[in-house]
């Protein structure tokens, strides 16, 4: 099956910023694809370009075989976007800026009703207040609506589940896996490592290049070295001693604990607690895990 979006060696430069260099990746039809990446990664611009607000320097981006670029005004019916800040009319009530955005596209509220019902049907009850007004996870369930209005091919979310609570978020998950039954395709970026596994296929993004792409599965299935979980009593230390050691790879604070990535295999953990207790690190736990979504990015920082 031909790739519903395909994004060809897209690079763009701000003055001496490199935003994006030689990004490659397809996204096939009704499928979920997630654009994973810290703060500054180059996300937002990728899809800034999809949605034809941005000229790239070189490179392409074809939409079910359209050119963003010379044929932008077809585009722009086939795609909702939804920017990571919130950009409806807040002085607006829900029914108004729902209306509204309708128009734009020349459709209506009632047209595509069945789309977004399953979302409205939580804003009706508050479809007269102001859109100002509302909760972070009621905001973000509006500009989905909006985004949706048209009936659109393509779905494109920049970051939508920044700022909300973990009910909201696993909610609006919820939702997109409803939308793809409708045929509906998503590119979807977040910093949330562990949202990767929600998608059927990501990205991995740094500083406007591609680490690596797969699904979750096979990106963490190809993790090439031991990692393991450590505690102490002082987990800064830890780090610090860790990042000394000749044996380490890499080693940085994850939560309440610290993981560790030796340069070979390590047969035997007592001397990693060995080496700890002469840096004098009061060390609780060692124990060697399976690696997530975000090991495998510390990993490919490394690389």
């Amino acid at each position: 099956m031909k790739p519903f979006v395909e994004i060809e060696k897209i690079s763009r430069q701000f003055g001496d910023i490199t935003a994006l260099y030689q990004v490659s990746l397809t996204v096939e039809q009704g499928k979920i694809f997630g654009l994973i990446g810290p703060d500054g990664a180059g996300k937002t611009t990728l899809f800034r370009i999809i949605a034809t607000l941005l000229l790239p320097d070189e490179g392409r981006v074809l939409v079910n075989g359209i050119d963003v670029v010379r044929k932008w005004w077809n585009i722009r019916e086939m795609i909702g976007y939804m920017p990571g800040k919130f950009s409806l009319y807040q002085d607006l009530t829900v029914r108004e800026n729902l209306e509204f955005f309708a128009s734009v596209f020349r459709s209506s509220v009632q047209q595509n009703y069945s789309l977004i019902k399953p979302i409205y049907d939580q804003l009706k009850p508050f479809e007269n207040r102001r859109a100002g007004n509302l909760s972070g996870g009621m905001k973000q369930k509006l500009a989905l609506c909006c985004a949706l209005i048209h009936k659109p091919g393509l779905l494109l979310l920049d970051e939508p589940t920044t700022g909300v609570d973990a009910v909201s978020r696993a909610e609006f998950w919820e939702i997109l896996h409803n939308l793809v039954k409708a045929d509906i395709t998503i590119l979807v970026s977040t910093s949330y490592m562990n949202e990767a596994s929600q998608c059927d296929r990501v990205a991995l993004l740094q500083k406007g290049r591609i680490l690596t792409t797969g699904s979750p599965a096979e990106i963490t299935g190809k993790f090439p070295s031991q990692i393991y979980s450590i505690t102490a009593g002082d987990n800064f230390r830890l780090v610090h001693a860790l990042n000394k050691w000749e044996k380490t790879k890499f080693a940085w604070m994850y939560g309440h604990t610290v993981h560790w990535i030796p340069k070979e295999k390590i047969d035997n953990r007592d001397t990693v607690r060995a080496f700890l207790d002469a840096s004098g690190c009061q060390t609780f736990h060692i124990e060697e895990i399976l690696p997530d979504m975000e090991d495998c990015f510390m990993e490919l920082m490394t690389e």
